[in-house]
């Protein structure tokens, strides 16, 4: 057996539990459900409470999740849909006639259903054992009393501070207080927040957990919950992207008629592999149909930080974005062919289009009956980051104080496994403080997923009410050998599903154990249209870190890649977890040096 490579932290190695998070509050707070009897479900749902408050750039109440799990019991894997769906107001003439031709980045147009508090109250009633206070209570602690800030939160909120003094009087007064912006390190509270959550858990107390479950999802989507929400978009016009004032569309009865569901997820095999994503009103097909194009490429052996593996999967990454672009789209209402996308007779005709060169063209497949326009609109410039309007994919890349700082990748992830062998990853999102203007009787604001729809009828994630938009969130978890293995995921919007399969193929044509996979340079391409405002493509480009050799980066250019090179440590925010026999194992990414896993 081989020495292991150098990695920045070790590879957790426990039988008991392991969690691992993109912030170490939040894995701190989920490993001590753990050790308070709970399982992954209960600490799940005990992470994801503690994201919103820590990492309120990257996500809150008001946005939506993904949830992809193991049940030992039932010895199946399960999806939780917490995407909630456009609402009923949400209609392409209504959009057109505000002039406009995209879904904006910012504001209230931009509001689906908030999903996220339904899911984690689904998961704790029919997989957890706690009761609601259990779950709630550290990130009620948190909001009240404070916790300190990394340095991408006062980032993000003096980019957008004008907005927020201009426009956003409420967000100003809870991110910029005593009227400046905060600095990295202060301690941080949003008391209206604890008092929303302190306020739901005093109306649901009583009686059976299943009562209090159920009370609670009542009061968050009936009572005053969603009344203020209701209120809120109903009475105040907020100025988005486009310039101008507008109002939202989500109403209180949206809210009442739309309940988190549990699904099947799709799959595909890979070698001694069964990868398991969200169904195609998220991005995962993506990922699968990359494997599907790279199984039999020889990838075994290879140098991961070679030009032939950056090459080859950025090529097939190319070809699956474009497949994105054509056919995804929520399967309630879009024929997706899921089947054909995966299929060994498809995948053999477009691999032969990966040629040694790069491509410059999007080339979607052509599928009999299904399919739709690809609206490619091409970007000279570079993809920003948060924009001065709280637009944009909501990352922080381009705002950066040291190279090893600097990331790229919205929202948060959890990956959970105990010691019965449950397992859980999800990538909760949206509601980020740049979103939309606070509600001031929540201490919270509403997410822009909605700018995900196309205006365009012939486009399969054309915008319809009760849609789902066609997510980029997108956990992940397989099998090996025919048992549960591994759970992993990273934010990152568009780049979620590059660097998941980045990681994967890593540790199994590489032999690199997690951390290791973590570790290692990692790249994105920016060639299809991307999901966020205002939508734009740039042909050909790929983002590097600077880790790479430059023999490597001389020779993608060879091949005709518009290669750039970002900081050292400035792609992705991965983290995983696995399970051998009796042997759990994590790991975290040190990108942004907040992400931990934590075990025993």
């Amino acid at each position: 057996m081989s020495a292991p490579r150098f990695t920045t932290r070790p590879e957790i190695d426990g039988t008991f539990g392991v969690v691992t998070t993109t912030h170490w509050i939040a894995s701190a707070v989920a490993m001590g459900i753990l050790e308070r009897g709970g399982n992954a479900f209960d600490a799940g749902c005990a992470a994801a409470f503690t994201l919103q408050i820590v990492e309120p750039h990257l996500n809150g109440p008001g946005g939506d999740v993904p949830v992809i799990l193991y049940d030992a019991k039932k010895e199946a894997v399960e999806v939780i849909c917490g995407q909630g769906p456009a609402p009923a107001g949400a209609t392409i003439e209504h959009y057109r006639s505000l002039g406009l031709d995209l879904v904006p980045g910012t504001g209230l147009l931009a509001t689906c259903i908030p999903g996220a508090f339904d899911t984690w109250m689904l998961m704790l009633r029919d997989y957890g054992t706690m009761r609601p206070r259990d779950v709630l209570e550290a990130a009620i602690s948190y909001a009240r009393h404070g916790y300190p800030l990394v340095e991408r939160i006062p980032a993000t909120i003096r980019t957008v501070e004008a907005l927020f003094r201009d426009h956003w009087p409420t967000s100003a007064a809870v991110y910029l207080p005593g009227g400046a912006v905060p600095k990295p390190g202060d301690l941080f509270t949003n008391v209206k927040l604890a008092e929303t959550y302190e306020r739901v858990l005093r109306e649901c107390e009583g009686g059976t957990r299943e009562d209090e479950i159920a009370r609670a999802r009542y009061v968050w989507s009936q009572g005053f919950v969603a009344e203020a929400i209701d209120r809120f978009c109903r009475t105040e016009a907020v100025y988005d992207v486009t310039g101008q004032h507008n109002r939202g569309v989500l109403t209180g009865q949206d809210m009442a008629n739309w309940k988190a569901s549990v699904e099947a997820p799709i799959h595909y095999d890979y070698g001694r592999y069964r990868v398991f994503k969200p169904t195609t009103w998220s991005q995962g097909l993506v990922c699968l149909q990359q494997l599907a194009l790279l199984k039999g490429m020889g990838l075994d052996g290879m140098d991961v930080a070679g030009p032939d593996f950056v090459h080859l999967v950025t090529e097939a990454a190319k070809l699956a974005f474009a497949d994105r672009e054509a056919f995804y789209g929520d399967p309630d209402f879009v024929g997706v062919p899921i089947e054909t996308l995966l299929s060994d007779a498809y995948n053999d005709e477009r691999r032969r289009l990966i040629t040694d060169r790069a491509s410059l063209d999007l080339r979607p497949g052509t599928i009999a009956g299904a399919g739709g326009k690809v609206d490619a609109r091409v970007s000279s410039g570079k993809r920003v980051a948060v924009g001065a309007t709280g637009a944009g994919e909501p990352t922080v890349g381009e705002i950066e104080t040291h190279e090893s700082g600097g990331t790229r990748g919205d929202t948060v992830h959890f990956d959970i496994i105990d010691r019965w062998g449950n397992m859980v990853s999800s990538t909760p999102s949206g509601g980020w403080l740049q979103s939309s203007p606070i509600i001031p009787a929540l201490g919270f604001c509403l997410g822009s997923r909605a700018q995900m729809f196309w205006l365009d009828e012939s486009h399969p994630a054309t915008l319809k009410p009760g849609k789902r938009p066609r997510s980029t969130l997108t956990p992940t978890i397989a099998y090996r050998d025919g048992a549960p293995y591994m759970a992993w995921g990273s934010p990152g919007g568009d780049q979620q599903d590059q660097w998941i399969p980045q990681m994967f193929l890593r540790h199994v044509h590489a032999g690199m154990n997690l951390q290791e996979a973590i570790d290692a340079p990692a790249w994105h391409t920016e060639h299809f249209p991307g999901s966020f405002w205002p939508r734009t493509s740039r042909p050909g480009v790929i983002v590097v870190e600077s880790r790479f050799p430059q023999a490597t980066i001389d020779e993608l250019r060879r091949r005709g890649h518009e290669v750039e090179v970002g900081g050292a440590w400035s792609e992705g925010r991965l983290t995983g977890a696995r399970k051998e026999g009796l042997r759990l194992k994590a790991a975290a990414n040190p990108r942004g040096m907040q992400g931990y896993a934590v075990g025993r």
